[in-house]
Parts: C-alpha cells; structure tokens; sequence
C-alpha cells in the first residue's frame, strides 16, 4: 500500500515507457461534480488532467466528463467511459465512491481512481489530501487579520474531510488569537453559486469580516469583494474574482500525482492502495496572499507552512476540546489518522453543529 505521492511516483517511474509497447494512446478518462470554472474544486482536476497530456504527450488520450451528479448519473457516466475503453478513471468527488466501486466490479481490467473516497478494491485506489494542513494556516493569516475576531465558513456537507477543515481552520485562528470565534452555515451540496453567496452575505451581516468556505465556485469570493470583506479562497487562488478581498489562497496540485498514476498503467505497475499526501508531499500549500496582509503575517504563515511539512507543527495537536466542552484530545499528544478521518464534531470557537 502506498503511503505517499513521493512512493507513487517513484513506482511509476521504475520502468521508461516504450513507444514500442503502447502503439495505441492510453486512454485516462476524468469524471468532475461541477462544471470547469476559472478556479475551484474541479478546475484544479482539470489542471490536473493537464499536466498529464503535457508529460506524457502523445502516449495519452485523456478525456473528461463535467457537472455530473453524484449517484445514478455518476455510475452511467463512469461506466460508460470504462464501455469506450478507457484504461483508467478518476473520480474525484466524495459521492462518486459507491458508484465507482460498483462499476468498477464490471469492468475488472480498468483501473479505478476514488478520489476522497476511503473503500478500495482490487482494481479501485483511493487518494486525498490533508487539506486540513492548509487550513490550519490559512486559519492563522485569518486570526492575524481579522477585526471582528469573527469569521464566517460556507460549508458542504458534514463529512469528516469538511469538519477537518472548519476545526483546522478554528485551531490555526485560536492558535494567534484565542478570542475568535467561527461561524458556520451549511449547505448540503457541493456547487450552487447562488446559494453560497447568500451563505456569505448571511455571515457578513453577523459580523464576521473574514470567510472561509468548502464548496466548488468562486461566489463566497465575490460575495466577499463585493462587500470590501476577506476571504480565505480554496481550491484555486482566486485573486481574478476577489482582487482585493483575498487574503491567501489554500490551493491543491494533483498533476504529479495523476501523472504517476497513469504511467503507472502504461507500465504495468498500478497497484491498488491509499494515499494521503499534504503540505509535504506538495499536494497542498498556501500561498498567494493579497495586498492587504503585511508581509510580517504572511512571513509567519510561510514559516509555519515548513513546520507542518517538516512534522514539527500538527495541526491537530492536544489539548483540544469540542464545541460543547468536551475534552477530545489531551496536552501533549497528537490525533491520530484514524481519528482525523473519523472525525465527527466541532472544536471550541466555532459556533453551530454538526448538521444532520
């Protein structure tokens, strides 16, 4: 099994690829939840895809599907990619899980990518990244920055991924600024630009002036722009939409890992398994800061980003206790990955619940 994206590549790279033995292009197919935007979750895949005909050339023919529902209109679409020969297929959406593993039973010989999914199977990897490592930072440019000592958080669904991030979030503010608090609203869904933008103005007007979110668009962004508000941009930086309004961007980078992957298929050496690369690894960084946030802050969140890859700095880290005075985690130690990816409740300062 593989425990990070630098064993991947490495597995990958073991073997040139031989023109001889590929005559036909090796055909990669790409399944996205929303449309391709100019930034966000699925921009960053398609980056990703990208980068793959740009490695390898002429050896590929990648393909994508966008704005697919997750569910039954996921299962047709991924079967039918696996039906016109593809070889193998990212899904990267939390809800495409079930409907590629079943898929997946059908067509043995195709090789199956779940990206944040948890279950695999022969032919089925899963990957994620510790997107919580960057929100934990971003979290810190946001408790230097606020005035309010209130943030906002525009939120997905309630799965494990989304709560590591809004708790990550909450402990890197806390961690500069004990008295800020975190508000969330949820949505229940991934992408729908209309209602995430009313999320924002919501948040606005309870007097957060810095925002976070955990949704596929840019609204929150504009949202934030528009009202002379700070934003926390994830997935993309998206300093084209909120030129003024962004603060740091917390931004992914799949093409190495999509690259290792698909040369792994063209020289035999795919294996099933789980990765969950961060900051470290390269799959998540923070950066790209907006010209509002002075340059001491954005030294200090910079210098904190090499701590977490270095190890000396986790995110989740005792004494940490939840929103409703529990102690969940003691002085001194460290929450475990089995615990991160079942993480099930909020942290001290952020204000709500988890929905049902």
């Amino acid at each position: 099994m593989y425990k990070n994206l630098a064993a991947v590549i490495a597995a990958a790279c073991f073997f040139s690829i031989s023109p001889t033995l590929h005559a036909e292009p090796l055909k990669a197919g790409f399944v996205y939840v929303s449309p391709i935007t100019e930034a966000g979750w699925t921009r960053q895949h398609e980056e990703g895809r990208k980068a793959v005909d740009k490695a390898l050339g002429a050896t590929v023919k990648t393909t994508f599907v966008e704005n697919v529902a997750e569910g039954a209109d996921a299962e047709r679409v991924i079967r039918d990619l696996a039906r016109e020969g593809h070889k193998i297929i990212f899904t990267p959406s939390f809800g495409y899980m079930e409907p590629t593993l079943k898929v997946a039973q059908e067509f043995p010989d195709v090789k199956f990518e779940s990206i944040t999914g948890y279950k695999t199977a022969p032919n089925v990897a899963v990957a994620n990244a510790r997107y919580y490592e960057g929100r934990y930072l971003a979290g810190v440019a946001a408790g230097r920055m606020t005035r309010t000592d209130v943030a906002g958080y525009v939120a997905g669904f309630p799965i494990p991924e989304v709560l590591q991030g809004i708790n990550a979030f909450t402990l890197g503010m806390r961690s500069v600024n004990p008295r800020a608090q975190v508000k969330v609203v949820w949505l229940n869904l991934w992408f729908d630009p209309s209602k995430e933008r009313e999320a924002a103005m919501t948040l606005f007007n309870q007097n957060a002036d810095v925002i976070a979110f955990h949704t596929g668009s840019t609204a929150v962004m504009a949202a934030a722009q528009e009202r002379g508000k700070m934003a926390v941009a994830y997935h993309s930086d998206m300093r084209q939409v909120a030129p003024d309004a962004q603060i740091i961007a917390v931004t992914h980078e799949w093409g190495a890992y999509y690259t290792a992957r698909v040369k792994a298929v063209q020289n035999g050496q795919w294996q099933s398994g789980q990765v969950w690369g961060g900051v470290k690894e390269g799959m998540v960084r923070v950066g790209d800061f907006g010209p509002q946030v002075p340059k001491a802050v954005q030294q200090e969140v910079l210098a904190k980003q090499k701590q977490v890859a270095s190890g000396q700095l986790k995110p989740f880290a005792g004494p940490i206790t939840d929103n409703e005075g529990k102690l969940v985690l003691a002085a001194g130690q460290a929450l475990s990955d089995t615990q991160i990816l079942g993480m099930n409740y909020l942290v001290a300062g952020v204000q709500g619940k988890v929905a049902k």
